[in-house]
């Protein structure tokens, strides 16, 4: 009898949540199965290595970033007011999901960097649809300052005190730039 999705669900999010706490190195397959309460080879039936961990992983934030886009595209103020609004840490799937992948990158991981690029040509891409290339550029260095100064400055708990109103005045700044 097939185990329950639940399982293997509960398995990546362990992983994913070692990846954001401590890292790619302390995201061990003991210390995953430890953490999602299941024995090792409970993990073993759904990852067969820490390999098929990071590409179940990969593959959340492929459908994630795909979900996204697609919200993106149907913001009724924009794309690039979308962009900026939603670069404010929230502990959403998407957060925890692109946090946890950086943490591979961190470590030369090739397919996590390509995964990335290809994420960031995509909202790239809509973006400028929206605001043309020039200005897409400038939206997305908006949102990545906005979600990595939150962080530097208070973890992804509490980071986004103040931010609120740098949100709003970089949407002035995004409007001036429509212009």
């Amino acid at each position: 009898m097939p185990r329950k999705p639940i399982a293997r669900d509960a398995v990546l999010d362990a992983f994913e949540a070692l990846l954001i706490e401590v890292g790619e190195r302390a995201a061990t397959l003991d210390a995953v199965a430890k953490r999602a309460g299941v024995s090792k080879g409970g993990l073993l039936y759904h990852f067969p290595n820490k390999e098929a961990l990071i590409t179940a992983l990969l593959g959340r934030l492929d459908l994630l970033a795909d979900e996204d886009t697609e919200l993106m595209k149907a913001a009724p103020d924009g794309s690039a007011a979308y962009f900026i609004r939603s670069s404010l840490w929230a502990d959403t799937p998407m957060d925890r999901a692109f946090v946890a992948a950086t943490r591979l990158a961190e470590v030369a991981h090739e397919e996590t960097r390509r995964r990335f690029a290809a994420i960031q040509q995509r909202w790239l891409d809509v973006l400028a649809e929206d605001v043309g290339p020039e200005v897409a550029k400038a939206v997305s260095y908006m949102g990545d300052g906005l979600y990595f100064n939150a962080i530097f400055e208070g973890g992804q708990e509490g980071g986004n005190a103040g931010r609120e109103a740098d949100v709003e005045i970089l949407l002035g700044v995004l409007e001036r730039l429509r212009k």
